[in-house]
């Protein structure tokens, strides 16, 4: 078993970041909500990025520190890569709002 480092910052979050980059293949121990279980991780993952601790449905929305950070693009298995391939965000996007407007030509 790999001794990968990684963070569950809240129980109620589906998502872990990880400490370490964590090679895909790994397996890593995983305790959430008093369960504690095994999991492989699907794909590599960067320091500080994010993975899926539980499966996550498309439309569902993404935990970290208890709160909302976002809802699933596609359908996220356990273990896979958590980022913004398939993640949007809930709330505006300044970014996006203004490559819209200018679009529109407003």
């Amino acid at each position: 078993m790999s001794s990968y480092r990684f963070v569950i910052l809240n129980q109620k979050d589906n998502v872990a970041t990880a400490l370490d980059n964590i090679p895909a293949g790994s397996i890593v121990k995983v305790t959430r909500q008093d369960r504690e279980y095994d999991m492989t991780i699907k794909q590599n993952i960067e320091f500080g990025h994010k993975f899926a601790i539980v499966s996550i449905k498309k439309g569902e929305d993404i935990l970290k520190y208890g709160e909302v950070i976002g809802v699933a693009s596609s359908d996220i298995a356990e273990g896979e890569h958590v980022h913004v391939h398939n993640v949007e965000g809930k709330r505006g996007r300044g970014d996006k709002e203004h490559e819209d407007r200018s679009i529109l030509g407003v």
